[in-house]
């Protein structure tokens, strides 16, 4: 019977992680594809499709502006968020619960609400559609994110730390350059590379607020308007290939968080 239960539990692992990871196989093992059709049989492998990938200087640009997006957005998300956090740990603030509250909700929001309220916001302030207003719009849907793993981290033992500075004369803005950012480091770089991940993937909001100089999500889309081919099996290749890379850096900061 156990025998029985250990294959069967086995067998229903390999169709989840089959069902969840058989499309990004696909999708990596025919943008090797050496001809100009992504269909069976497969002839490769061939790296030819992403050499043309990175000399598409559309492409290539599109692919800088979403780290430029991604890297500057996630910083503002975390400096913006782990100051929430500390602000709402450190002292007591009235109605401190429903502010955090407040601060969570666009967890539960829609992508595209929140992409077509700051379209209407912007339009009516007259900011124009670019880079700028799609960065600020990955910071309204990472902020709460990084607020929520920063202030989840904050405990009684930094508390103690920052007191003790405080009467070793350290000013406050010490304490919290000194003493809070350091101690507080590893959900810091859980929170910005978390945020990296999701602003690297993002499209709803980058297609809503950018015109001209386009996210790579968003080249990728409008690709994918012409059909498939092994030119966008490359680009997807590349996205899927820099969100593991932020995945496994997110993951080795929650060990290193663990066993401290």
């Amino acid at each position: 019977m156990r025998a029985l239960t250990k294959i069967l539990v086995s067998a229903y692992a390999l169709t989840i992680y089959g069902f969840i990871f058989l499309p990004v196989i696909v999708l990596v093992l025919f943008s090797l594809q050496a001809t100009s059709f992504p269909i069976p049989p497969f002839t490769g492998p061939s790296l030819r499709w992403y050499e043309v990938v990175l000399g598409d200087q559309r492409l290539t640009s599109a692919l800088f502006n979403s780290v430029l997006v991604a890297l500057f957005s996630s910083i503002t998300a975390v400096a913006l968020g782990f100051l929430a956090a500390w602000g709402f740990a450190r002292y007591h603030l009235p109605r401190a619960a429903i502010l955090r509250g407040l601060i969570t909700l666009p967890l539960t929001v829609s992508y595209l609400i929140i992409g077509m309220g700051l379209l209407i916001l912007f339009n009516a302030a007259g900011v124009p559609k670019s880079l700028a207003a799609a960065g600020i719009g990955h910071v309204v849907i990472n902020l709460p994110l990084c607020f929520a793993i920063i202030y989840s981290q904050m405990g009684d033992h930094q508390v103690n730390l920052e007191r003790a500075a405080r009467d070793l004369g350290a000013p406050e803005w010490k304490v919290l350059f000194l003493v809070s950012v350091p101690v507080m480091w590893p959900a810091i770089f859980a929170s910005f590379f978390l945020s990296m991940t999701f602003s690297w993937d993002e499209f709803v909001i980058s297609f809503l607020l950018t015109r001209f100089d386009t996210t790579l999500p968003v080249e990728i889309w409008n690709m994918l308007r012409s059909g498939l081919n092994p030119r966008t099996n490359a680009v997807g290749s590349l996205v899927f290939g820099v969100s593991v890379v932020l995945a496994l850096l997110l993951e080795l900061a929650f060990l290193r968080r663990s066993r401290q």
